[in-house]
């Protein structure tokens, strides 16, 4: 797990950095595939949202989906986004939810925090505050946040149970668990997990979707489900195969269909579950 974290850092690190050098979008581990970025990051945030962010919120989105979108903000909510980068959907959030609410941004690297910040500034937004920490040791208390959002954050760590609990510990009784990740369905070759800068591309960590329920589920959410945003084709995946040290041709194929983009919603029970002798009596 250290191993990856390291790896996680510095790739992140680093594409915050060119983006501050005006070197211009980043990708998802960095790569750049024929001047464009991979099928994972492309095209998740409309002209309308754009216009509402810095430049460089949206040059440093290394994401695959757009949680804001879809995770129901309200007015007066506080939320929290679990591996926040340049800070595009804190920002995003903290519009969303009004001056009387708060987005927090947690991430472990020093140089996303930078400019995450810098683009908060620029921003004018008063209700952002950035946290310098990890998902799986997320620094707040417990039952303090109504929402947590992510975006193909949790799929890097090495302990997905740990950051699934430390969530459920932050969220309010009747809080929401609504991420956009990346998410396997059947089986992969075993390269493909075995392939670190596949990992900080965001794919080779993905969990299968029945496992991604089982977690949560053994975490305590409940109401839990994952909704397909984006199937990755047979040329999706070459694509993003390509230039790993790997025969993209030959896996391309393997793992066609099989990841996916995903939408996962949960939601932590408002009356905590019977738990001793004689409590439900």
């Amino acid at each position: 797990m250290v191993e990856v974290r390291e790896i996680v850092k510095e790739k992140y690190g680093a594409a915050a950095l060119r983006v501050q050098a005006g070197e211009g979008k980043s990708c998802c581990g960095g790569a750049a595939f024929q001047g464009s970025c991979d099928p994972i990051t492309s095209n998740l945030y409309d002209a309308l949202q754009a216009g509402e962010l810095p430049e460089t919120a949206m040059l440093a989105s290394l994401g695959c989906g757009n949680p804001t979108a879809l995770a129901e903000l309200k007015l007066g909510e506080t939320v929290l986004d679990l591996g926040s980068g340049g800070g595009i959907d804190v920002l995003l959030s903290a519009r969303r939810v009004g001056p009387t609410g708060k987005a927090y941004g947690l991430d472990m690297t020093d140089e996303m925090l930078a400019l995450a910040e810098k683009n908060r500034q620029e921003s004018g937004l008063t209700n952002v505050e950035f946290l310098r920490g990890e998902i799986e040791n997320i620094p707040l208390p417990d039952n303090s946040v109504d929402v947590i959002i992510s975006n193909c954050v949790i799929n890097l760590s090495g302990d997905k149970d740990r950051v699934l609990r430390e969530a459920f510990r932050v969220l309010k009784p009747g809080g929401r668990f609504a991420v956009s990740d990346v998410v396997v369905r059947g089986e992969v070759p075993a390269e493909i997990h075995k392939s670190m800068e596949l990992w900080v591309g965001c794919v080779a960590g993905a969990l299968g979707d029945y496992e991604y329920v089982e977690k949560l589920a053994k975490a305590g959410f409940e109401e839990i489900g994952i909704e397909a945003t984006r199937v990755y084709s047979v040329d999706d995946a070459r694509t993003f195969l390509t230039g790993q040290g790997l025969d993209a041709e030959a896996l391309s194929k393997d793992i066609d269909g099989k990841f996916i983009s995903g939408f996962v919603r949960a939601t932590k029970p408002t009356v905590a579950a019977c738990c001793a002798p004689g409590c439900c009596n």
